[in-house]
């Protein structure tokens, strides 16, 4: 009757390391996909760093040249024109979320936003 049992608790083992054996590989599957994952955020985030940097630059030229010229009146259509554009590739112009991506979603408070000021 020991071996008995003995041989049924070799076999309960074995299906714990095959259990266990799934488990794990599913885990590595999953540490492959958030390594992967973040491997994209980071490139994007990259890329959007880059793109940043660059407006940045073309704001302090047009500053710097903005002060060198005489003051002029400020044409509001211009501004607005450029959050539309914007909100037209894929960026929240809302005080909400501003700057952040839309992933193809509308947003209420931006239409909101530039629907008071084309009004």
């Amino acid at each position: 009757m020991k071996e008995v049992n003995f041989l049924d608790r070799v076999m309960e083992f074995e299906q714990q390391l095959d259990s266990m054996q799934k488990q794990f590989r599913e885990l590595i599957g999953f540490v492959a996909e958030m390594t992967e994952e973040n491997h994209s955020l980071r490139l994007e985030n990259h890329h959007l760093r880059t793109r940043l940097d660059e407006i940045d630059k073309i704001t302090q030229n047009i500053e710097e040249t903005v002060r060198d010229e005489r003051p002029k009146k400020l044409d509001v259509g211009e501004g607005v024109d450029n959050l539309a554009r914007l909100y037209n590739e894929g960026f929240h112009v809302c005080n909400v979320h501003y700057g952040s991506s839309r992933k193809g979603e509308d947003c209420l408070f931006c239409l909101s936003f530039l629907n008071k000021q084309n009004g």
